[in-house]
């Protein structure tokens, strides 16, 4: 193995969890603001992700912020790193 590996910038968002009823998984909530091309005005579209939280940390209702990994599931590419509340 090569010593001099390229780490690739992960991806991170800050969402609020909306769900927490599966096994060391929740959904996150992402709101960002686009501005439309031609008429300039913002607006809000949303996501949801699937993040994986190991120990189960997060509840309903908390802010958080987490970034992207490997592909632990179909749906789940997101690892939990931090509980801001």
């Amino acid at each position: 193995m090569s010593e001099n590996k390229k780490v690739k910038n992960k991806r991170m968002f800050e969402g609020t969890v909306v769900g927490d009823k599966m096994a060391k998984t929740i959904s996150v909530l992402v709101m960002r603001s686009k501005m439309h091309p031609k008429y300039k005005k913002q607006y809000k579209i949303s996501r949801k992700y699937k993040v994986h939280d190991e120990n189960k940390q997060a509840k309903v209702g908390d802010k958080v912020i987490f970034e992207e990994c490997r592909p632990i599931s179909k749906e789940k590419k997101w690892r939990l790193t931090k509980i801001v509340k």
